[in-house]
């Protein structure tokens, strides 16, 4: 009894424990140094040098200075502000398309393609295995005058009701606002497809299953749970489409004429046929900003801020 009423004996102290060296604690900072040195070099250097460059005066024999000449923005905008527009309207146009486009295919490739899965991925990106400027005049052969797409429109009576819009000419689709268009949609549709079927492939399918047990139709289930999920893949294959067809100049050099004209031609002759490299300075700095202002306003009004 005496045995079991005794006190235990006091127990030892704990060793102290060392606190645990932070080793490799700059490893991220150094594994983010070649892309920080890249973006430096060949983005912010280039930047600073437009920057100077469009507020500079002089010519190109007797050389520019930096007078901070900030009106030479105002003259660029004032001159080409039609183009301005064009380009926005002309992009737009081919990201609806490219939406409305690559959705259907997008979800086909994620829900529907089975075993021909792999398959309509490889032809979905098979474009980017040839030249930007060879697919491009692809689309003069196939929308030349006596080809079968202009046939065909013309026995729908489709070019008709284009022609009416102003986007054809007449019985021509070549060196019109339709063939830039097309051109467009054509080159910068697997922008749109990618990003979609990513964010559609990882709806867990249990979803789509609830649904149904609720009772919901197909259209309802789609409405409901299928594109608010898909959200972040629509506003990353906009903008990967919006973006660059906004600057793009090939199609319209290639597929339009004089009155499609965009903003892109209209800087990249400045830059090397006229060679007023101050005035072509203005105009990339206005459309980067003029971009920059709208896909900040597009993704708030978007609602997602999980980008694909």
């Amino acid at each position: 009894m005496a045995t079991l009423t005794e006190a235990p004996p006091p127990l030892a102290p704990a060793p102290e424990k060392k606190p645990p060296r932070k080793r490799g604690r700059w490893t991220p900072y150094w594994l983010l140094l070649p892309g920080i040195l890249w973006l430096v070099i060949f983005f912010a250097l280039p930047m600073i040098y437009q920057g100077s460059t469009s507020i500079q005066t002089g010519s190109l024999e007797e050389g520019y200075k930096v007078t901070w000449h900030f009106a030479t923005y105002w003259d660029a905008l004032s001159e080409y502000w039609p183009q301005f527009l064009r380009s926005v309207f002309y992009a737009a146009a081919a990201t609806v398309l490219c939406l409305l486009l690559g959705y259907p295919l997008a979800y086909l490739i994620a829900f529907r393609a089975g075993r021909w899965r792999n398959l309509i991925m490889i032809l979905v990106i098979a474009p980017f295995f040839t030249s930007f400027l060879i697919r491009t005049l692809a689309w003069k052969t196939i929308l030349a005058d006596n080809g079968p797409v202009v046939h065909v429109l013309n026995s729908l009576h489709i070019l008709s009701v284009t022609d009416f819009l102003g986007w054809t000419a007449g019985d021509r689709v070549l060196a019109t606002p339709l063939a830039v268009v097309c051109g467009l949609t054509y080159n910068f549709l697997p922008f749109m497809i990618l990003p979609l079927y990513t964010s559609l492939e990882r709806i867990d399918g249990r979803l789509h299953e609830a649904a149904g047990d609720l009772y919901a139709k197909p259209w309802t289930t789609f409405r409901k749970v299928t594109f608010p999920l898909s959200m972040p893949g629509v506003v990353s294959g906009t903008l990967l489409t919006f973006i660059p067809a906004a600057g793009d100049y090939v199609n319209a050099e290639l597929l339009g004429s004089t009155d499609t004209r965009m903003i892109g031609n209209v800087i990249q002759t400045q830059f090397l046929r006229i060679l007023d490299y101050p005035t072509a300075a203005a105009l990339s700095f206005i459309l980067m900003a003029a971009i920059l202002a709208m896909v900040t306003i597009y993704i708030r009004r978007s609602g997602t801020e999980d980008l694909v």
